[in-house]
C-alpha cells in the first residue's frame, strides 16, 4: 500500500486493540464514518457507557479521534483515523511482547472468521450476481520468502484502489456494496501425524 505500516510492539497497544467490542467499533468507524458511542454501541452489542470507554482507549493510541459536530454539536462524534499497522512475529520478540502480537493477530483471525461465516450463511438469500462473486478457496503455492513477501505486495497494490475509506460510494460503481478480502499468506508449517486408531471406531 502506498501508506507506510507501522509495525505494531507496544503490548498495552496491541492488548487494548485485541477486544472484540474494539475492533469491531474501529471497523464500524472505518467503513461508514463518524458516529456517536451510542451507535458504535448498537454494533457491538455493549452499552453506549461501554463503548465511550472503548472509542477513548482507542483514541489513547492513536485509532480513533473526535470528528467534526453535526447538528447542535450536543453529541460527541468519532472517527477512525485509519492508521495503518502490521502485526509480524519476530525473532528477537521478548515474551510480552510475542504474546501480545499473539492475541491480536488471534483477535483479527476471529473476527475475520466469524465475518466470513456470516456471509456463508445469508449467501443463499442473496442475488445471483453476487453468490456468483463470492469465493471462498485456498490455495497451496510454492515460493520461497523473497517470493511471498513481494506477493504480498502485489495483493496490497491490487486492492488499493478499492479500500472503502478511501473510495466513495460516489466513485463506486452503481450497486456497489461493502466486501471484504481475506487474505493468508504464511508458510505451512509441519502437521503432526495422529497415528493410526488402535480401533475402528467409525466403523458402522
Amino acid at each position: 500500500m502506498t501508506q507506510d505500516m507501522e509495525g505494531l510492539s507496544d503490548p498495552k497497544m496491541m492488548r487494548a486493540l485485541a477486544h472484540p467490542a474494539r475492533l469491531l467499533i474501529l471497523n464500524r468507524l472505518g467503513v461508514e464514518g463518524s458516529a456517536t458511542a451510542t451507535e458504535v454501541a448498537e454494533i457491538a452489542g455493549i452499552t453506549p457507557s461501554a463503548a465511550s470507554y472503548h472509542l477513548r482507549m482507542l483514541a489513547k493510541y492513536g485509532f480513533v479521534e473526535d470528528a467534526p459536530p453535526r447538528g447542535d454539536g450536543r453529541e460527541r462524534l468519532w472517527r477512525s483515523t485509519h492508521k495503518p499497522f502490521s502485526v509480524g512475529v519476530l525473532p528477537d520478540d521478548q515474551p510480552e511482547v510475542r504474546d501480545a502480537k499473539t492475541l491480536l493477530i488471534k483477535a483479527f483471525r476471529k473476527e475475520a472468521g466469524d465475518e466470513a461465516d456470516r456471509a456463508l450463511a445469508s449467501i443463499e438469500n442473496d442475488t445471483d450476481e453476487w453468490r456468483d462473486a463470492t469465493r471462498f478457496s485456498r490455495t497451496r503455492i510454492r515460493v520461497d520468502a523473497s517470493e511471498l513477501g513481494r506477493l504480498s505486495q502485489e495483493i496490497e497494490k491490487l486492492l488499493e484502489p478499492y479500500i472503502a475509506h478511501q473510495r466513495s460510494q460516489q466513485d463506486a460503481p452503481s450497486g456497489a456494496r461493502i466486501a471484504e478480502a481475506q487474505i493468508n499468506l504464511f508458510p505451512v508449517a509441519p502437521r503432526t501425524s495422529p497415528g493410526l486408531p488402535t480401533e475402528d471406531h467409525d466403523v458402522g
